[in-house]
C-alpha cells in the first residue's frame, strides 16, 4: 500500500501545474498567491476562498509532502548498527491562513512525520499527526504582534532554526513584537520549545526550556550591504556538557555581515556567550567564514566556495568555567542531511562547489574536515546532547566527510534530490567507538502545493 502512496504523489505532483502566482516560501505563511478568479480550474478553487469580499476576508490553503528513502551503512561509526534495507521518512504539512484585511490573521499548521521500517526510530523520525503551528497576528503600520505556536527562523540558521533536515520541524510557543521597515526589521520574542512527542496531538512545551531574543537586521548599509545583530537568553533546568550536568542559563551576542559584491558572496558571523552553569561561569565563542564565488559557463550558474568556522570547546576541566559553545536551536542537517555531528567544540573547513549542469538539474560536492577544539571536550549531536565524551582519548582530529547530491526540479512543485556522504573516521572517533566509516545515501522527492 505504501508504495501505491509514494506512486500517488509522483503521477499528482506532475499533474497539478497551474499558472497562478504562487511563490512558495520557506516558511509557508509567508507564501504570496495571486489567483485569477475566473480560472475553473479545481486547484484553484480550493487555494483561495473568498469569504467576503468587503472587508476583504480570505481563507487560502497550502500543503507539502517529502518522501524520503534513507540508507546508512556503519551507523554511528558501528557494524552492529546493520540495517540491510534502509527506511523511509514521510513528513506531510498542511496549513490553513485566515485573513481579514491587513490587520487580522489565524495561521495553522498539522504536521503528521511517519518512518516506515526504520529500527529503533525517535521522536523526531516518528510523530505522526500534531499541532505544528497555531498563532495569530494583529497588525498596525509597520509594527506586528505574533502569539501562539510558530517557527522561529534567523540569519543562517546558526543558532534559531526550523530544523528542516530531520522529519519534524521545530516550533516554539511564542509570544513574538516585529518592526519592519524597508531597511530596517527588529524581533522581540519570549518563547517555550515545544517538544516533540511519540503519539498523536500530544506535543507540548518544555517548561524547563525557554528562550528570549532580539533580532535586528538591517539592509543597505555602506560598505556592509546586510548587518544583523542579536542578543538571546536560553535558561534550561538541566543540560549536559562532556561530564558535567547542570542548569544552565546562557546569554548569546552576536552579529553577521553578509551580502554580495559582483560575483564575490561574504558571509561573516561571530557570536559570543556568558552566564551560568550550575556553579560556574559560561565564557564560549564561535566564528565563521563563508565565502564563494560565482561564475556563468554556457549560461549555467556555477559557484566555487569556501566555509570554515571555529566552535570552542572547554579546555580545562574543573577550573569554575565552561567555554563549549551552545548552538542553541541549530537548523539539524548542519553538516548534511546524515547529520552526523553538531556545531560545539568543532574546528571545520569546508570547501564545496555548486554546478547547474541543465537548467533543472544541479548538482553539488563538498568536503569537510573536522577536529575537536579542545582535546578536553566531548563531541556533539546536532541536537546538542553530548556523542562521545573526552574520557578515552587525547586525539583531536574527529575525520573527514564528502558529500555529493544532484538535485533535478521539475517544476516549482515538484523536486527530487539523490544525494550520498562518506565519512572517514579520524584517530579521535576510532578511540571512542569502533570507529568504522559511515556511508549514508537519500533520496528524496518533494511536492509543494
Amino acid at each position: 500500500m505504501k508504495k501505491y502512496y509514494l506512486i500517488f504523489i509522483v503521477v499528482f505532483g506532475s499533474a497539478v501545474y497551474p499558472q497562478q502566482i504562487n511563490e512558495f516560501a520557506f516558511l509557508r505563511y509567508n507564501d504570496v498567491i495571486s489567483i485569477d478568479s475566473t480560472n475553473e480550474n479545481f486547484y484553484y478553487k480550493i487555494k483561495q476562498i473568498a469569504i467576503s469580499e468587503k472587508y476583504k476576508s480570505f481563507l487560502y490553503f497550502g500543503g507539502e509532502n517529502r518522501a524520503q528513502y534513507q540508507y546508512f551503512k556503519n551507523e554511528n561509526w558501528d557494524e552492529a548498527n546493520r540495517d540491510d534495507n534502509g527506511f523511509i521518512l514521510n513528513r506531510a504539512l498542511f496549513y490553513g491562513d485566515l485573513k481579514i484585511g491587513t490587520s487580522f490573521r489565524l495561521f495553522t499548521q498539522i504536521q503528521s512525520s511517519c518512518s516506515i521500517s526504520r529500527l529503533d526510530p525517535n521522536p523526531l523520525e516518528e510523530n505522526p499527526l500534531d499541532l505544528h503551528q497555531l498563532f495569530f497576528d494583529i497588525s498596525l503600520r509597520n509594527l506586528k504582534l505574533r502569539v501562539g505556536r510558530q517557527e522561529l527562523y534567523y540569519g543562517s540558521q546558526r543558532l534559531i532554526s526550523v530544523r528542516e533536515g530531520p522529519n519534524s520541524r521545530q516550533a516554539f510557543d511564542a509570544v513574538k513584537i516585529m518592526y519592519q521597515s524597508k531597511k530596517l526589521s527588529a524581533d522581540a520574542f519570549y518563547s517555550y520549545y515545544v517538544k516533540n512527542r511519540f503519539g498523536n496531538f500530544n506535543d507540548k512545551i518544555d517548561p524547563d526550556t525557554k528562550l528570549f531574543g532580539l533580532y535586528t537586521s538591517m539592509k543597505g548599509v555602506k560598505h556592509f550591504n546586510n548587518i544583523e545583530a542579536y542578543f538571546f537568553n536560553l535558561q534550561k533546568s538541566e543540560s549536559t556538557f562532556n561530564t558535567f550536568s547542570g542548569q544552565e542559563n546562557r546569554n548569546t551576542v552576536g552579529s553577521r555581515i553578509w551580502g554580495a559584491s559582483s560575483n564575490w558572496n561574504y558571509d561573516i558571523e561571530t557570536a559570543y556567550q556568558f552566564g551560568k552553569f550550575d556553579s560556574k561561569s559560561i565564557h564560549a565563542w564561535t566564528f565563521s567564514i563563508n565565502n564563494s564565488f560565482t561564475y556563468v559557463v554556457n549560461k549555467r550558474i556555477q559557484k566555487i566556495g569556501f566555509k570554515t568556522e571555529y566552535i570552542s570547546g572547554d579546555k580545562i576541566q574543573n577550573d569554575g568555567t565552561i567555554e563549549t559553545f551552545n548552538p542553541l536551536f541549530p537548523r539539524g542537517a548542519y553538516f548534511g542531511l546524515a547529520a552526523l555531528i553538531g556545531p560545539s567544540n568543532l574546528i571545520d573547513i569546508h570547501p564545496f562547489l555548486e554546478c547547474q549542469l541543465t537548467q533543472k538539474l544541479n548538482f553539488y560536492v563538498d568536503y569537510d574536515i573536522f577536529w575537536r577544539a579542545s582535546e578536553n571536550d566531548a563531541i556533539y549531536q546536532p541536537n546538542g546532547a553530548v556523542l562521545f565524551n573526552s574520557s578515552n582519548s587525547t586525539s583531536k582530529k574527529i575525520g573527514n566527510q564528502l558529500g555529493a547530491s544532484f538535485e533535478y526540479t521539475f517544476n516549482k512543485y515538484l523536486s527530487f534530490t539523490l544525494e550520498g556522504t562518506w565519512f572517514n573516521s579520524g584517530p579521535f572517533i576510532k578511540d571512542v567507538s569502533n570507529g568504522k566509516d559511515i556511508l549514508f545515501t537519500a533520496s528524496t522527492l518533494t511536492l509543494i502545493l
